[in-house]
């Protein structure tokens, strides 16, 4: 049995959701969105300095490993709050840092030691089967468009159903949670943060 994946997801759906409480999540969320544009301006130079770092010493700055995981557990946790799961009602903390309490979070083992070599193709080359995949999972920007991907498209529908039964499908809840793994399971190999490809499925080991 191979080792587990040292990526790992959690989102579990709280029971019940409101019913037409996410139809205001855009709202609710946007004191996230403007923060996670800050966020995410700051993850892009950690990211830069990450790899020259790495390529020069074979290792990715402790406290700047941490920085960039927990911009993607902050980026998690909207998303599951929001149109990436809509899976809680719980409105999600302003922090980086694990939360237990919290039903949604991430975490990415730190790696000792990086390949000196890898860093200058996983990013983008190596990755290029996983980011066609991706595109159908989240969808892409197109010019002054937006396509969403099919988790939102789930995401909706889910919403809808609970919209007018009051539940959450559970398998469409898997699928989502699935292709956000997925999804977070690349940016942590494209973000550099492991040396280990990601594999090609939506389940844990």
């Amino acid at each position: 049995m191979t080792d587990a994946y040292p990526v790992s997801l959690r989102g579990e759906l709280t029971m019940p959701p409101s019913r037409g409480w996410w139809l205001l999540k855009w709202l609710l969320a946007l004191p996230h969105y403007i923060i996670i544009i800050f966020l995410a301006v700051a993850s892009l130079v950690v990211w830069l300095i990450a790899l020259f770092a790495i390529l020069f010493t074979g290792r990715f700055p402790r406290k700047l490993f941490e920085f960039n995981v927990g911009v993607m557990r902050w980026v998690w946790r909207v998303g599951f709050y929001s149109y990436g799961a809509l899976g809680t009602d719980k409105y999600p903390p302003f922090s980086l840092k694990p939360d237990d309490d919290y039903p949604a979070d991430l975490h990415v083992e730190y790696p000792e030691k990086l390949s000196r070599g890898l860093v200058l193709v996983k990013w983008w080359l190596l990755a290029i089967p996983h980011y066609i995949i991706l595109v159908f999972f989240q969808g892409a920007n197109a010019g002054n468009s937006r396509f969403p991907g099919l988790v939102h498209f789930l995401t909706i529908f889910a919403a809808f159903a609970l919209l007018f039964t009051g539940k959450y499908p559970e398998e469409i809840f898997k699928l989502v949670i699935g292709m956000n793994r997925w999804s977070v399971r690349v940016c942590a190999y494209a973000g550099l943060m492991t040396d280990r490809y990601p594999p090609f499925r939506l389940w844990d080991d």
